[in-house]
């Protein structure tokens, strides 16, 4: 079937993404093995399909599917239909607190928003779908970093390059493992200024039917609009959007795993 393809390299791109969409991450060797492609050939191919954002590895050097298109439009991200069970729960967010709000996901060192959903406030932040953030500096970055594996996120930090852009923002190593840390015991992570000076965010975590972290949701506002007095009762209202979402995808809390 290849060989009678006008563009058989392409026909090749496609059959390895088939395959990994079918039985999920797997090494090169399985590829080849599975594919047929000649060895030489599919590591140049694999290694074009990384560059583009196409594929990416884990931490066991298997390749996973993943996307170029994040940074522009999310559409490749849509297909797997995380936007649209997040955008009436995002949407009924927004109408609950009046606020911006964002679903994320990470990427490598980055996070990325996959989806805005704008407020009717007349003050309000600017921000796009695709718009790269920090894991440091950013509500949602330090939400999405606070879920990873021990391996990858010590890996992760240990690549940063740090840049102190407010006097708020974390500035070490260390001081970032600590906010993981109190991060990952309330449930919420919070940019006080960290990144602007005059914006807050607050953030939680959405999981997948495997307990596995997929995305985070965020709401943001100024500092007017986000203070200490209104910052635990949009925690609640994130943590609750959050654990809908995560239902839809799958995910059971442990009480509801004890109850079934």
């Amino acid at each position: 079937m290849l060989e009678s393809s006008k563009v058989p390299a392409l026909s090749r791109a496609i059959q390895i993404l088939n395959l990994i969409a079918h039985i999920g991450p797997c090494s090169a060797a399985t590829i080849i093995e599975q594919t047929g492609i000649p060895k030489s050939t599919a590591y140049l191919i694999l290694g074009e399909l990384k560059k583009e954002r196409f594929l990416r590895t884990d931490s066991q050097d298997n390749y996973c599917l993943w996307t170029k298109l994040v940074e522009l439009a999310g559409q490749a991200l849509s297909k797997m239909d995380l936007r649209e069970i997040a955008r009436p729960r995002l949407s009924l967010l927004m109408d609950q607190t009046g606020l911006l709000c964002h679903l994320g996901i990470i990427d490598n060192a980055n996070a990325y928003y996959i989806l805005k959903i704008e407020s009717s406030s007349t003050i309000s932040v600017r921000s796009h779908e695709g718009k790269s953030l920090s894991l440091y500096r950013s509500g949602i970055g330090k939400c999405l970093l606070a879920w990873q594996s021990p391996a990858v996120r010590d890996e992760i930090i240990r690549q940063m390059v740090w840049e102190k852009a407010t006097p708020t923002t974390i500035s070490g190593p260390q001081q970032l493992q600590d906010e993981l840390v109190r991060i990952r015991a309330c449930g919420w992570s919070y940019d006080h200024g960290e990144d602007y000076p005059d914006v807050r965010c607050v953030a939680a975590p959405v999981f997948n039917a495997s307990n596995e972290l997929t995305a985070a949701i965020s709401v943001v506002g100024t500092r007017l609009q986000i203070n200490e007095e209104n910052r635990d009762y949009l925690a609640g209202k994130a943590i609750a959007c959050a654990k809908d979402i995560s239902r839809l995808l799958g995910w059971k809390s442990p009480f509801e795993k004890q109850a079934s």
